[in-house]
Formats: structure tokens, sequence, C-alpha cells
């Protein structure tokens, strides 16, 4: 991960000035037009991706060709167990030897990064998205982003949530169910509601 991940903006985005401007405040964690019908087909359109992908058989060759063309970026022996779930998909980077158990979801407004050597448990959540705490605002369908980024040899346990704004260090452990609220340094384990440390490793 020694390199920032620079996603590449969808076609159809790209192509509206103001909706690109949109799309750059998302990644910049400025405030941004999330309702703008661009914004809502690019989600629909990976939601059918996200569909073929979780209908194929387990043993097909083209789960490996889709998820690369879902993700923003991808290592080799990169697993996906099936149901995986993503908003647009391309803000999100995995590294090498990457495991995600079933249904893992990432709401990846704002970039999510994975190093090398990941391991997801089943169920785990990891959000990017962030919204207005005044209800008038709110609806206007305005929000902003924060980027989680995961480094080399984590493993999350089973049901955990990660929300966003979230650096998680090297060789940390995130015990089951745990809520990780702020960052955490290398080398430890952290569990609980909201994740503290029970453990340097």
């Amino acid at each position: 991960m020694s390199q920032k991940f620079i996603p590449v903006v969808p076609k159809d985005i790209a192509a509206d000035p103001y909706v690109s401007r949109e799309w750059q405040k998302m990644l910049d964690g400025e405030i941004y037009d999330a309702g703008h019908p661009l914004f809502l087909k690019e989600l629909i359109a990976t939601r059918k991706k996200i569909k073929r992908y979780n209908d194929l058989d387990p043993e097909s060759p083209e789960l490996t060709t889709l998820l690369r063309d879902i993700l923003g970026g991808c290592g080799e022996n990169v697993v996906f167990n099936q149901p995986f779930r993503c908003d647009y998909g391309c803000n999100i980077k995995v590294g090498e030897n990457f495991m995600a158990n079933f249904n893992l979801t990432i709401l990846d407004e704002a970039t999510v990064t994975f190093g090398d050597n990941c391991l997801v448990g089943p169920n785990v959540s990891i959000y990017t998205a962030c919204h207005p705490l005044d209800a008038q605002q709110r609806a206007t369908m305005v929000e902003w982003a924060e980027p989680v980024t995961i480094g080399n040899n984590v493993w999350i346990g089973g049901s955990a949530t990660i929300v966003p704004g979230v650096t998680i260090g090297d060789n940390c452990i995130i015990g089951a169910g745990s809520v990780v609220t702020r960052d955490v340094e290398s080398n430890t384990v952290v569990a609980g509601n909201p994740a503290k440390v029970i453990k340097r490793l």
C-alpha cells in the first residue's frame, strides 16, 4: 500500500462536468449531491454486476473476471465468497492473498483499501458514507464520505463493523462483533463496542 489508491471515475460520471465535480467532492470528503440521477444510475449498474456475481456457480471461471470488473484494484489470489455487496465497487482496492467470507458489505463512497494477506470473516460491514445530523438537511440527499484503510496481514472477525474514516494498521486482529470507531494501531488485537485494545502482539 505504498502508493495512494486513485480510483478511475466511471465513464458516464466523467462525461458530465457537474457530476464529475460532485464525484471528486465525494472522494475528497466534501459534502456532495448524492441524490443526482447519474449517481443513482451508477449504483444500479454496480448492483446488476453484483447480482450476476452472486448468482454465478462458485466454481465458475467468470467469478474472477467479473470481480476484477467490479473492483477498482485487485491483487492475485483473491476470494470473495458469495454473496458480496458494495455500492460503486470502483472505489475498493484489495491487495494480494485476500479472502472475504460470506456477506461482506462495503459502502464505498470513499475509498476502501486493503493491504496484502487480509482475512475477513462473515457478515462484516465497512462503511464510508456519512449523513448530516440535521434531519432537514439529511432529507436533501446530501452526504459526505470518509475513507477506510486496512493494512497488511489484518484479520477481521465475523460481524465486525468498521465506520467511516478508520485506519487499521498492519498485523491487527479485529475481534468478532466489534464496532471499530477509531484508528487501530499496528500489531494489536481490538474487540468490543466501541473496539478497544485488549492485547499487543
